[in-house]
Parts: C-alpha cells; structure tokens; sequence
C-alpha cells in the first residue's frame, strides 16, 4: 500500500511538473504575430501551388498563421507536444476557415496539414491565453476587422501585376488601420519582388490590434509587384 501510495505521489509531482513547465513555455510572449499573405504571389514562384480540394481560394488575402512573438525580436516554437492538433475541435470553424485561412501546398488538401502545422508550432505557445479553438476563431476574427485587399484597392492599389511603391502599399494599411504594417516579399518566377505577405501586431491578450513592438528581418525593394490571383 505505501509503495502504491509513494507512486501515486510521484505521478502527481510528475504531472505538476509538467503542467507548470507547459505553462512557462506558453506565457513565454509579449504579442503575437498575425500574418497574412496574398495567393497570387505564393502561386507565382517556380515553387508554384496547388488550389484545395474545396477549389480556388478567392483572390483575397489569407491567413497564414498568429504567431506569438517576443520583443527582442525571437519566439517560443512547438511548446507543447502533448496537446496535438485536433480537427474535431474546431469543426465549426472549418467552413470559414477554408474561406479565410486556405491552404495552396501541393499537393491538394483539405487545409488540415496546415491547420496542424500552425497550431503545434505557434498555437501551443500560446496556451495561458487560447486554447484550441479559440487560437483560430481569434485569429478569423483579427482578419476580419482590417480588410488588407479593401485598404490597399481604396489607395488605386490593384492585384493585376503592376509595381506599386513599397511606402504607398504599408502607408495604404496604416490609413484604414491605424497600424504601421511589415511586409514581406518573395520573387516571381522571373526574380521579380512582389508583395507576399503583410503583418500587423497583436496583444499578448490577443484581443486588439498594436504597433508592432519589433519586426522580422528582410526587406524589399523599393516598389514591388502586386500580382494577380
């Protein structure tokens, strides 16, 4: 009995143990990340794309992922292996998600690969503040309160493969959102720079939009193209 007792007490230690590194590892942020990236510029690279089973996303900017993110600049990564990906989670979310959050890896999928690989690298970070499924309905909810494509369209900004000034595309999404935007470019099959992916901060609350502490390294050119999709 005092053997048996003596185990229940270490699978006790064992799991407090576990729970209060989890929740280190989880609060170990200052603000999030939420990027967005424009489907016509991940499709136009020698990489190419693959359209999701459900069929071509609209030509609208998607999400990529909300990533939490320190202020020197690092993040916490895969902070939590014991609480994978789960798609039950979030079924109710799946239809908006397909619309908002689409996949374009090839080959063709139904976004679940994505899905997984966005939670278990940046969602278990953030668990002190969302769990499963509050990690993407936050997330559908921050992209609808800033229409990026309407921001960029309203300042003569179109997607049909001209070159716009870097300045006028983040002073465009400043205007409609208050917030200084980061832009990332990728090149075109041609080694052109175009517009890829867009970056607005959040608390570490997830519950409004702020100027971004810090942004990532990389640059681009001085105007870029905005692709069609």
């Amino acid at each position: 009995m005092k053997i048996q007792s003596n185990n229940v007490l270490l699978l006790i230690q064992f799991l407090t143990l576990h729970s209060l590194i989890v929740l280190s590892a989880s609060q170990d942020f200052d603000f999030f990340y939420l990027v967005q990236q424009w489907p016509g510029s991940y499709c136009d690279t020698q990489q190419g794309c693959c359209y999701p089973k459900t069929g071509k996303p609209a030509a609208n900017f998607g999400i990529h992922g909300l990533w939490p993110n320190r202020n020197d600049g690092s993040y916490p990564s895969n902070c939590d292996s014991s609480n994978p990906f789960d798609a039950s989670k979030i079924s109710d979310l799946t239809n908006q998600m397909q619309s908002d959050w689409p996949t374009l890896a090839c080959p063709s999928n139904d976004g679940l690969t994505f899905w997984g690989h966005e939670w278990d690298k940046h969602g278990t970070c953030s668990e002190s503040v969302l769990d499963q499924h509050a990690y993407f309905s936050t997330a559908l909810k921050l992209k609808t309160q800033i229409d990026l494509l309407n921001a960029l369209q309203s300042e003569g900004i179109q997607a049909n493969g001209e070159k716009y000034s870097l300045s006028d595309i983040k002073d465009a999404i400043k205007g409609a959102s208050g917030y200084t935007p980061w832009i990332e470019c990728n090149n075109d099959s041609s080694g052109n720079s175009q517009l890829y992916q867009i970056y607005l901060c959040v608390d570490s609350s997830a519950s409004g939009f702020i100027e971004c502490p810090v942004f990532p390294h990389g640059s681009c050119a001085s105007s870029v193209e905005f692709p069609s999709f």
